[in-house]
C-alpha cells in the first residue's frame, strides 16, 4: 500500500481512512488478513501504538474483526462493506461540490463539468 501521510490531519485519522479505502476499493477483499500491526506500522512509518488505534476503530465501525487465533480479517459482510463505500463516496461528493461552490459554479455547471470529465475518463469501471 502507498502510505501518504501528511502532518496536517490526525495521523490515526488518515490510517483509518487509507485502510477503509483499501477495503472498499477492494484491495484488501472480504475475508482476507489483515498484515499485523508491526507489519503495517513499519510499511507506513508509524509507531506501532498509533496502527493498533486506527484498526481498533476499523474494527469499532464493523470493517475488520479479530479472531483469536488467526488476527484479524476484513469483514465479509458486503452489505457493510457497501454502506462504507457510499458513505465514503458521499463525502467525497460533497467535498468536490462545496469547492466547486466556493469558485463560484453553479451545480448545474458543476454537473456539466462532472459529465465531460466521466466521459473523458471512457467506460471503464473497476469492479
Amino acid at each position: 500500500m502507498n502510505w501518504n501521510l501528511k502532518s496536517d490531519r490526525p495521523i490515526y485519522i488518515q490510517l483509518v481512512e487509507h485502510l477503509q479505502l483499501a477495503i472498499i476499493s477492494g484491495l484488501l477483499p472480504p475475508g482476507s488478513r489483515v498484515p499485523p500491526v508491526r507489519e503495517l506500522a513499519a510499511e507506513a512509518a508509524v509507531n506501532p501504538n498509533t496502527m493498533q488505534k486506527a484498526l481498533q476503530e476499523l474494527e469499532q465501525s464493523g470493517l475488520v474483526q479479530t479472531q483469536r487465533t488467526s488476527g484479524r480479517t476484513v469483514t465479509q459482510d458486503a452489505a457493510r462493506i457497501a454502506a462504507v463505500k457510499t458513505a465514503f463516496a458521499q463525502g467525497e461528493a460533497r467535498a468536490f461540490f462545496e469547492k466547486m461552490r466556493r469558485l463560484g459554479y453553479t451545480p448545474q455547471e458543476v454537473a456539466a463539468l462532472a459529465e465531460e470529465a466521466a466521459r473523458q475518463a471512457g467506460p471503464d469501471r473497476q469492479q
